[in-house]
């Protein structure tokens, strides 16, 4: 199993240090004074979310002790993260963080979405992610022109043929449904057909909805990763966004949370039939 771009191989080498910096029993600032590297640099190799050179590892191996054997391994897997993503080519306009994301997605075998306040970008048209971008006050008119190419690049995943696809399971609230966006009508359709072809399943969150806990805490992605032939499979882990960053969350109590509000999410949802309805019912009266 080879995963796309170098997220995965990243991510797994951060995990694979930490683990053999905590067996050492040193702290993140003890570790990164021996090596004389700040505590962000410590913090972004750990978490997958920068490269590291192979004369590196093995610098932060022998301080950990490790045999010679778990080096070669990490340092081969160091060799692993210089794979690039097509994703590599907008590096000058995607952020740091969320291109670890888009690697991520693409590797997905299974990508479930909340989003309270917009269409996710898997299944937003050209035109609805252009309005969307363009409503950014601090994006020139050429990085909302790449960033919304990034978006259609990003969708190609849910027709590819080898690996399979992700499965898609998605929950939008019905408010989202209802804004007046240019193109609105024909966003619809698209979420219809994506849903009536099998690329995603589509569940609403209707307007009658109970206040509840899990419609109020921002909108989250619960990635799952392939299992089969692999000795160290990537964890489920949970995306959540902000204007600034991103929570990265891969802890079996963390991941058990969000879990538990998916779960919540689905009980006030439409099932998916009824949702597609809720779906015609809405271009319809948008048609008027």
């Amino acid at each position: 199993m080879t995963y796309a771009g170098s997220s995965i191989p990243r991510r797994q080498l951060g995990r694979f240090l930490r683990q053999a910096r905590e067996e050492a029993g040193l702290s993140l600032e003890a570790a990164g004074a021996d090596l004389e590297w700040s505590r962000s640099t410590m913090y972004r190799i750990e978490g997958g979310q920068a490269a590291v050179k192979a004369r590196d590892v093995e610098a932060m191996c022998r301080l950990y002790g490790a045999s010679g054997e778990w080096t070669e391994a990490l340092k081969k897997l160091a060799a692993e993260t210089k794979a690039k993503g097509w994703w590599h080519a907008y590096g000058d306009t995607l952020p740091a963080w969320f291109e670890l994301y888009v690697g991520m997605e693409a590797a997905a075998s299974r990508l479930r979405r909340w989003e309270p306040a917009a269409i996710p970008g898997l299944l937003q048209t050209r035109e609805y992610a252009d309005f969307l971008l363009r409503s950014h006050p601090d994006l020139p008119p050429r990085e909302v022109d790449r960033l919304v190419e990034v978006r259609m690049e990003r969708q190609k995943i849910l027709t590819r043929r080898n690996p399979p696809p992700p499965r898609l399971d998605v929950i939008v609230d019905e408010g989202v449904l209802r804004r007046p966006f240019p193109g609105m009508v024909a966003q619809l359709g698209h979420l219809r057909r994506q849903a009536a072809d099998g690329v995603a399943t589509i569940r609403i969150v209707p307007r009658s909805a109970p206040p509840n806990y899990a419609l109020t805490n921002g909108g989250f992605a619960i990635l799952e990763f392939p299992t089969a032939g692999l000795r160290t499979p990537e964890p489920v882990t949970v995306y959540s966004e902000s204007l600034t960053g991103a929570l990265y969350l891969d802890k079996p109590k963390e991941v058990s949370m969000y879990a538990v509000a998916w779960k919540v999410l689905e009980g006030l949802s439409l099932d998916p039939e009824r949702s597609m309805e809720l779906l015609a019912q809405i271009a319809e009266e948008m048609q008027r």
